[in-house]
């Protein structure tokens, strides 16, 4: 009795120390106070891939901005995916469950750009009822863009008047830079960029080194691994063989238990031939199984 005890304590103890030591875990059947418990240590891989969008909107005045304010500006609408990064971390089993549901995209303004995607609109002309071609609202545009900048330089310099200072003057150069990014809008389009990751569950297997997680072109963002028509978002799995542990019990031991000791793996997530994460994490399906000896009864 106080024999299977001593093991029973030793059997809690090695459990907790596994608990903290993701590289070696018991194996096979316990017997503890709640019962008999299985064990069968097994590793689960979270793969995050995070990509980036940018959407540019060409501006309806886009044509006209290299004559009136000689600056090139996209004339043409186009979406444009790229992969940021990736992450390799363990799992818990519990967590695999909901590991497939990808976070939810967030979106950073970057220059030119607006939330709504709406494009501001020149002042009417309540005074007439003619409607301006298209070069001839772009010309009265580039001139109000100007109009503003030689009011700015004005207030800068006080030649706006001796009144204008402290609030009163960063207010009105706060107005005059909103009129300005406005009207540039016209011309130059929008551009924003927005950003969200994709969580993949991997579960290795002991003859399998690569995995395909999903994969990824640069007009559509992510896809579905059995897509075909993107590039492969590989993880690769390269284990070290380095298997030794101080721990495992000599032919003479009678008293063991058997545990499954890790494999320290290289595990590198590639896309279209550049690597985007390097790390090395414990894989128990590259490993082995040792006795591991329990303490003597004094």
């Amino acid at each position: 009795m106080k024999r299977l005890l001593l093991v029973l304590a030793l059997v809690a103890t090695t459990a907790g120390v596994t608990a903290q030591n993701p590289y070696i875990a018991l194996q096979g059947a316990t017997e503890g106070a709640d019962g008999i418990a299985v064990s069968q240590p097994r590793t689960i891989l979270a793969v995050d891939v995070r990509v980036a969008c940018e959407t540019i909107v060409a501006g309806p005045y886009a044509r006209y901005a290299q004559k009136y304010l000689g600056v090139r500006a996209p004339l043409t609408d186009k979406t444009i995916w790229t992969v940021e990064g990736a992450s390799v971390a363990l799992l818990d089993p519990a967590a695999a469950f909901a590991a497939d549901s990808p976070a939810g995209p967030s979106t950073a303004v970057v220059s030119h750009a607006e939330a709504d995607g709406e494009f501001p609109r020149m002042p009417v002309d309540k005074s007439s009822s003619t409607v301006l071609a298209l070069e001839d609202a772009a010309r009265d545009a580039a001139n109000a863009i100007f109009s503003l900048r030689r009011h700015r330089v004005e207030l800068i310099t006080g030649e706006a008047g001796e009144n204008v200072f402290g609030e009163g003057l960063h207010a009105a150069l706060d107005e005059i830079a909103r009129l300005e990014q406005g009207y540039l809008e016209l011309f130059l389009g929008k551009r924003i960029v927005s950003a969200e990751s994709r969580r993949y569950v991997v579960s290795p297997q002991a003859d399998k080194k690569q995995y395909v997680v999903c994969r990824f072109t640069a007009s559509e963002g992510l896809l579905p691994a059995s897509d075909l028509s993107g590039d492969m978002v590989v993880l690769q799995i390269d284990p070290s063989g380095n298997l030794s542990s101080d721990l495992e019990a000599g032919p003479k031991e009678s008293s063991v238990v058997a545990c499954r000791l890790a494999d320290p793996s290289v595990c590198t997530v590639v896309c279209g031939g550049r690597e985007y994460a390097r790390t090395v994490l414990p894989i128990f399906e590259f490993g082995r199984t040792i006795q591991v000896a329990l303490p003597r009864r004094k």
